[in-house]
């Protein structure tokens, strides 16, 4: 059997998303082994898996520090015990309670939030005040992907203001260079090293004018490469830890597998030239234009979509039959997992179990 085929698919409803468990471990290793098993510069995305038994293989490789995007995957981490999370993202409204309500229900973990303004570092601190707790954040910074992040030239104010808060702590700096996906390596190497540029000379000042260390958190999957090559830069990569057919276009050299597989059936056979398969709008992340997906045991092209349907076009149709089964790699796995309730486990070319996307959801208890 080739490494993604399944010996009891006909146990398995589709579509469906299985997770080879060898290749996951394979790809965390890989990640610690970039840098060189140095795990306190490590601090992966969970947005990716949003699932507490992925996260607990991290945590049982060694791996003590966490990011994430929700206050969900921030619970989903705490409950596993993750001693350290990073919330990659500006609490405003009721997220800054829920925030401060989730610290107090796990005492044992440290928490820290990103901010890239005073107003909401004051909101943050003054929830922070009511209960006795000291908030922790982390300064973004904006170097070029103009998402959030304070502009480089704005920090040092920010960061004078914030030393004057009560109840808040600085932990360090943060910024996420996304918008560098140049095609070959050594581009990306050479666009993101322009960019993190002025960041590390703003770290420097900042640390010769205020006297204090601040630690960069930097990076994704598609910088994770160049920013493994400093020193005294936290990694924080996502998209490592299941790999997906974009990532694997833009960067061939990686030395990530495919971990995530979709699985989908043929449910009709419309003309000699024409398909249909279950891997519909609720299946697969559909922000991107066609092709969606990769197949990896057919030759067919993704031609239209809706919420339960893909048709594609095939040289003969006559090759297929209804109920067969079509292995795909998703383009984006991120929001593809997302889209699922539970990831079916695959050891030994069998699903042997299942585990629960159980940060998926935008609440967990709090």
């Amino acid at each position: 059997m080739v490494w993604y085929e399944i010996k009891n698919a006909d146990t398995v409803d589709s579509p469906a998303l299985l997770i080879y468990k060898d290749r996951m471990l394979t790809n965390i290793a890989a990640a610690l082994n970039r840098l060189q098993h140095q795990t306190q510069r490590f601090r992966p995305h969970v947005k990716t898996n949003k699932t507490p038994e992925v996260c607990q293989a991290m945590l049982d490789a060694g791996i003590i520090q966490f990011k994430c995007a929700t206050i969900a995957e921030a619970e989903m981490l705490a409950q596993i015990q993750a001693p350290d999370i990073l919330l990659a993202y500006q609490p405003v409204g009721p997220k800054i309670n829920r925030w401060v309500a989730l610290q107090q229900r796990y005492p044992k973990t440290v928490f820290a939030c990103l901010t890239d303004n005073i107003l909401t570092a004051q909101q943050i601190a003054a929830a922070h005040a009511h209960t006795g707790l000291v908030a922790k954040v982390y300064i973004d910074m904006n170097n070029g992907m103009n998402r959030t992040g304070a502009p480089l030239a704005s920090v040092p104010e920010l960061l004078k203001q914030l030393l004057k808060t009560n109840y808040l702590t600085v932990m360090g700096l943060h910024v996420y260079d996304g918008h560098i996906r140049k095609p070959g390596a050594e581009e990306r190497k050479q666009a993101s090293d322009a960019a993190f540029a002025p960041v590390a000379a703003m770290q420097q000042a900042l640390r010769q004018q205020h006297q204090i260390s601040l630690p960069i958190v930097a990076g994704g999957s598609a910088t994770f490469a160049a920013h493994a090559q400093r020193n005294e830069v936290v990694c924080s990569p996502g998209t490592f830890i299941f790999w997906d057919a974009g990532y694997q276009q833009l960067m061939p050299e990686e030395p990530f597998q495919w971990a995530a597989v979709l699985m989908t059936r043929v449910i009709s056979i419309i003309n000699p030239i024409t398909i249909t398969t279950d891997l519909g709008h609720k299946s697969v992340a559909a922000e991107n234009p066609f092709p969606r997906v990769v197949f990896l045991n057919a030759d067919a092209e993704p031609i239209g979509q809706s919420e339960e349907h893909l048709v594609l076009k095939v040289a003969d149709a006559s090759a297929f039959t209804p109920g067969q089964v079509l292995y795909a790699i998703p383009i984006h796995i991120c929001p593809t997992v997302a889209l699922y309730q539970d990831l079916q486990i695959v050891e030994n070319n069998k699903v042997i179990t299942t585990w629960k996307v159980i940060a998926r959801d935008r609440t967990i208890t709090i």
